[in-house]
């Protein structure tokens, strides 16, 4: 251990940047990528360009349900002098080439169905007399009309002019092979899905997720839906840390629940390490006598916890440093390599696990797992007058209005989860603010 030092807050938040910046640079230059089925790619990261491989539509198909004709056949339609066609076809939206339409007749056609060579408009049901299909017989029922000609099977009566193309849609219209369909970096949304899939994508190539093991200690921690016994208390950071980490890109592929035994300790950490390209641990980086994060990493515990942090790299462990963040909740922290793998150490208090992750871990893992920049320090309103001591960066659970400000839900306690469970941004107080006004602008980060 390098020593306990206090750092300011944006210090600490450079040196896990410079912790995590191999596991950018490898999203960044697309180093490490996956193909996954187009059904499990949604919020996934495009890696590279997606190119279409066919055309969209694949062929002409019609717009609208109506019936396909001649451009030239219905030049002189009007609503006063209709001009009647003889309805030679059907063609619905299904497999098959279409017969050719010939002059004069019209081939009643249903919306993405193909138009059959020898047509080059659509005529919209609307725009006939009848003005829907409701009722009219199908070309193989009876004759409609002896005037409609020989062979005919019924008639239609068109009364607006349509020119070539009109309600068509030409192959390749929306997209040609070849097109760029996706570009590099797209985060996958359902609309960005439903193109790839009507080009016949199965299938993208996508930025790998940060693979993250996420690590709780403390003899006293029972699972969520198990029963404490004296002195012990429901584990609220597993489940949290975990969903943090999927939301900002990363795969939890191992999740650990640890008591204060430093061998047993040492050997999930090293399996963590092992199977995960960052580890993070709550819990056990304080000044108590059971430190066991601590003691395993900085070699500084009891002769057992000595043993234990030689077997995960040192009795110093020389790539850990545990040190105090100048800021409130949250102030122990720790950061380093084991076994060659980031480790991240958060403090146990629910409150301070969260807000560490939201400081110093969401932005660089997002970057991690090549999702875009966001920004999310804004200003607020304060609607209701605060103070704080004097010497610690301030992060307050806060939630905002309607109106654009901000209150201050909870107290500052690091253990009032509930208060954090109100909230959807943190106050930031700097160090040197002891009081601040109603009405005060503020700067808040969205959780």
């Amino acid at each position: 251990m390098a020593g306990t030092a206090r750092v300011s807050v944006d210090e600490h938040r450079a040196d896990v940047a410079a912790l995590l910046a191999p596991l950018v640079e490898a999203a960044r230059r697309r180093t490490r990528t996956e193909d996954v089925p187009l059904a499990r790619a949604l919020g996934r990261v495009l890696a590279g360009d997606l190119v279409a491989p066919v055309a969209v539509p694949l062929f002409r198909n019609s717009q609208m349900d109506g019936y396909a004709v001649r451009a030239a056949d219905v030049a002189g339609a009007s609503a006063d002098a209709p001009v009647r066609l003889a309805v030679a076809a059907e063609i619905p939206a299904a497999p098959g080439v279409p017969p050719r339409l010939a002059p004069a007749t019209a081939a009643r056609i249903m919306t993405g169905a193909p138009v059959p060579e020898g047509a080059d408009a659509v005529v919209p049901v609307e725009d006939t007399v009848a003005g829907t299909f409701v009722g009219a017989p199908r070309p193989e029922g009876p004759t409609a009309d002896d005037a409609a000609g020989p062979g005919a099977s019924h008639v239609v009566d068109v009364r607006v002019p349509r020119s070539a193309g009109d309600f068509v849609r030409e192959a390749g219209s929306d997209v040609r092979p070849g097109d760029t369909l996706l570009a590099d970096g797209t985060v996958l949304a359902p609309h960005h899905l439903a193109a790839a899939a009507a080009c016949g994508v199965g299938g993208v190539r996508v930025v790998a997720r940060p693979r993250v093991a996420v690590l709780s200690t403390g003899s006293e921690l029972v699972g969520p839906g198990e029963t404490p016994g004296p002195g012990q208390v429901f584990d609220a950071n597993a489940d949290a840390l975990g969903a943090a980490v999927r939301r900002a890109g990363g795969d939890v592929v191992l999740t650990a629940r640890c008591g204060d035994d430093a061998a047993r300790f040492a050997a999930v950490l090293a399996e963590a390490a092992a199977a995960a390209d960052l580890v993070v641990t709550s819990g056990g980086v304080s000044q108590g006598a059971y430190e066991v994060v601590k003691d395993v990493l900085g070699g500084s515990g009891p002769a057992g916890a000595r043993g234990a942090a030689r077997e995960v790299g040192g009795a110093t462990s020389p790539g850990v440093t545990f040190r105090s963040v100048a800021m409130q909740p949250g102030g122990p922290q720790g950061f380093g390599t084991v076994h060659g793998t980031p480790v991240l150490t958060f403090p146990g208090n629910p409150v301070s696990a969260q807000v560490s992750f939201a400081m110093f871990l969401r932005e660089p893992l997002e970057r991690a797992a090549g999702l875009p920049a966001v920004e999310r320090v804004r200003t607020a309103v304060l609607a209701d007058a605060l103070t704080s001591p004097a010497g610690k960066r301030q992060l307050l659970r806060g939630a905002t209005g309607p109106d654009g400000t901000v209150r201050v839900v909870g107290g500052a306690g690091s253990h009032l989860v509930a208060s954090m469970a109100r909230a959807n941004v943190l106050v930031d107080v700097p160090a040197d603010v002891t009081q601040w006004d109603a009405g005060t602008e503020v700067e808040v980060r969205e959780l």
